[in-house]
């Protein structure tokens, strides 16, 4: 089992540092939260801990919504600890740094993404990849992946991590725009970069949403023919827009069989039910389709004679560990990658979720927090 002290890092405070081992010292915060899973997301105000030595507090300025966000706050993954303050794609500047900070100062724009901790010293910590920590990485929201204290995330105006958490924010950029990558743009980029996607590669996009869109201009960048999946016609000339060399509608079997055996990588962004056969069977010999969505319900069985017969594999994938999500940053301000987004106060998330299920965004919903302070009046 975990050690007290390994139990205390976990949930944001570091036994080492006396600052935040007391937790005396709290910042008042305001924000959003669901207090259970029938509530719509109202004000809320709780309290943070006060920047430890090795703590960054960022004064959130944007934050984008992400399906998990409504998923949690609706507990339909039935883990969510109650009161639940979502929110993991955070942009913000840094008002304040412990002694031991050494990678930012006061001013700096920072972001923090999916996880606020790990253990640490586990192998996949060891590797960098702490999304796949083995003692359960702590989740910007709704606590460590094992259980723990709650964690509180971006639907709120300021945030307290600790320095290895946080990444850097190249400036001249759309800020808001850039807030969906700590998310979206991480989701798509990790398993691209797995998967070794480059030049000469022919890829498929299934989904054109938060994760989708972001999949097309990251594997366009990276020099790959995007073949973007939709089931709407309708969004051809976005997905052509975005990046995509082809569009196919995947209900149209005849366009479908066109490409049969033929490509490389397929990342399935989809998040509901559906079947995977249609996709496993474009794939070349040893091709592999990863899946980044995350249904509440199970995908009907795949067929295993469309694996075997060509050595196909179906896999999935996480978000990245910190040090790959810095890269994915610098990547995306280099090739001037950000998202699509629609703006929105904070008072409009509960018709953002709504119009969210529907479909409805292009592509991804982003939180001014200026509005916060009207929100919570």
């Amino acid at each position: 089992g975990a050690s007290a002290q390994d139990k205390l890092r976990t949930s944001g405070y570091d036994a080492d540092d006396p600052a935040t081992a007391k937790g005396t010292q709290m910042i008042k915060t305001h924000g959003y939260a669901a207090l259970t899973a029938k509530d719509a997301l109202a004000p809320f105000t709780f309290e943070r801990r006060a920047p430890g030595l090795k703590d960054v507090q960022i004064d959130i300025l944007y934050c984008g919504v992400c399906h998990s966000d409504l998923h949690t706050a609706r507990d339909e993954w039935h883990m969510t600890q109650f009161p639940s303050v979502p929110g993991h794609e955070i942009v913000g500047r840094v008002t304040a740094v412990g002694a031991e900070v050494t990678g930012f100062k006061v001013g700096d724009l920072a972001g923090v993404g999916c996880m606020v901790d790990s253990c640490k010293h586990c192998a996949s910590c060891d590797e960098g990849l702490e999304q796949y920590c083995e003692n359960g990485f702590t989740g910007t929201y709704n606590g460590p992946l094992f259980g723990g204290p709650n964690t509180y995330g971006g639907y709120s105006d300021n945030i307290v991590v600790r320095e290895d958490f946080v990444l850097r924010i190249a400036p001249g950029q759309n800020l808001a725009a850039v807030a969906p990558l700590l998310c979206a743009g991480i989701t798509t980029y990790s398993p691209l970069r797995h998967w070794k996607v480059g030049p000469g590669q022919k890829v498929g996009i299934v989904g054109l949403g938060g994760l989708g869109h972001m999949g097309v201009k990251l594997a366009h960048a990276m020099g790959a023919h995007v073949v973007l999946f939709t089931t709407s016609p309708g969004k051809t000339a976005d997905a052509l827009r975005l990046g995509a060399d082809e569009v196919v509608v995947s209900r149209d079997k005849d366009a479908m069989a066109k490409h049969a055996n033929s490509f490389d990588f397929i990342l399935n962004t989809v998040a509901a039910p559906h079947d995977l056969d249609a996709f496993t069977g474009l794939l070349k010999r040893d091709g592999t389709m990863t899946l980044v969505g995350a249904p509440a319900e199970p995908h009907p069985t795949p067929s295993v004679f469309n694996l075997v017969f060509k050595r196909r594999a179906i896999a999935g994938s996480l978000i990245g560990g910190v040090a790959e999500t810095q890269e994915m940053l610098d990547f995306c301000a280099e090739h001037g990658i950000v998202s699509d987004i629609e703006m929105i106060a904070m008072a409009d998330i509960n018709g953002a979720y709504e119009r969210m299920l529907k479909g409805d965004v292009k592509y991804r919903f982003v939180i001014d927090m200026a509005t916060l302070k009207a929100a919570s009046a």
